[in-house]
């Protein structure tokens, strides 16, 4: 599905980004990238240092919001979900917004061990610690392009937001950007920075179902109740059916069962079990196709006699996609190969950029350095094309916010 985006700045097609590009103050900023990568690097570890499970976000948030003060911002504040704003203001009120933002919850449970080490990966020097690309990279390029826009007097005329949105992870189900999308709708266009993923622009959204599955039944005693439906054993033959479900390559289309959980002790019928089940796809059609069989699967089993099957759906991440030719789009590309990147992939994937994508809204997520291992404890960042990334990422959003 192709959606035209539905915002003024498709008036702004015609910037270049090769022209913005060569402004001094622009090539001051790149060398600004270049010369200071570690401190780039220090910046994101600090950010990875501070827990910040999804649902947990406040003690990040609060770093964040005392960072955005300190480098100028104005109308700086947090609302309630624990979202931080902050803008930097354009020289032309009426001219629509940019939001640039990036998600400061991870995957990891508070009293997760946030060592860094470093590492050699195939000739390269690797930092590795959990969250530290996903996404404190990502926050960290916020705060990076903040302060290269004020340093080198670099003033377009939208108003760029900087926001760092909470519940982007697991069962978050993209509540912070909902909000954000929410308070600003079609009158701005929407960047979204990942730490990692750089060299891929995400033009489509992927669309997620989540569910919690449950099977109730009456229980009892391994020995005097032997025969009775077991609902740890209803569930496997859950788990085993899903198994047999044939899906399509393209548009890719998964699942997952990503946790169980059930029963009570070893020599009991377990009288309840669960699961968290995770259905993607990148075409709509082929997501409610592979959901429906899903709820045969759970409906054929809750016909049999003293077993209670339960699907509730617990995330929905909507599907969509933008022109690859629109100009956020466009400049996100012309960015890439003006930084020396070439090579370079238009995806779909399941970001924050999925709740403006699918309203119809221009928006585009892109990635400040490559990565690996996302969501382990061994995730690592590889940082030799970070200052690239980052020189993207500050043209693209020059390019959105109508710089000349």
């Amino acid at each position: 599905m192709s959606i035209n985006p539905i915002n003024p700045i498709n008036l702004l097609a015609m910037n270049d980004i090769t022209r913005i590009a060569r402004n001094p103050q622009v090539k001051q900023a790149f060398d600004s990238f270049d010369n200071d990568l570690s401190g780039a690097l220090d910046l994101a570890v600090t950010i990875q240092q501070i827990p910040a499970p999804t649902f947990h976000e406040a003690k990040r948030a609060a770093f964040v919001q005392a960072r955005f003060s300190d480098l100028g911002l104005v109308d700086v504040h947090q609302d309630d979900m624990h979202n931080v704003f902050g803008r930097y203001p354009g020289t032309d009120p009426d001219h629509p917004a940019v939001i640039i933002s990036a998600h400061i919850d991870t995957v990891f449970a508070a009293g997760t061990d946030l060592t860094i080490s470093r590492a050699n990966g195939q000739g390269k020097d690797l930092l590795s610690g959990p969250g530290l690309a996903d996404n404190s990279m990502g926050v960290a390029g916020l705060l990076l392009i903040a302060g290269v826009l004020r340093q080198f007097e670099l003033r377009p005329p939208a108003d760029i937001w900087f926001v760092a949105n909470v519940a982007e992870e697991g069962l978050g189900d993209l509540k912070g950007m909902r909000s954000v999308v929410e308070r600003f709708g079609r009158t701005a266009a929407y960047i979204v920075v990942e730490g990692g993923s750089y060299g891929h622009i995400f033009h489509g959204a992927i669309g997620v179902r989540r569910y919690r599955v449950t099977v109730k039944t009456d229980g009892g005693h391994s020995w005097g109740n032997f025969g009775s439906p077991n609902a740890i054993h209803i569930l496997g033959r859950f788990i085993a059916s899903l198994d047999d479900l044939t899906v399509p390559q393209k548009p890719k289309t998964t699942y997952n069962v990503g946790v169980i959980e059930g029963g009570t002790t070893i020599n009991s019928i377990a009288s309840q079990a669960g699961l968290l089940l995770d259905l993607r796809s990148a075409g709509p059609a082929e997501l409610a196709d592979l959901v429906a069989q899903v709820e045969k699967l759970a409906a054929d089993l809750n016909r049999k006699s003293g077993v209670r099957v339960e699907m509730e759906q617990i995330g929905n991440r909507p599907a969509g996609e933008i022109s690859a030719d629109s100009p956020l789009i466009t400049w996100a590309t012309q960015a890439l190969r003006h930084v020396g990147c070439h090579t370079f992939s238009l995806l779909a994937g399941s970001t924050d950029a999925n709740i403006p994508i699918s309203q119809g809204y221009p928006a585009v997520c892109i990635g400040l350095a490559n990565a690996g291992n996302t969501h382990r404890q061994d995730e690592y960042l590889d940082p030799t094309h970070l200052s690239r990334g980052l020189s993207q990422l500050l043209l693209l959003t020059l390019a959105a916010a109508g710089y000349q």
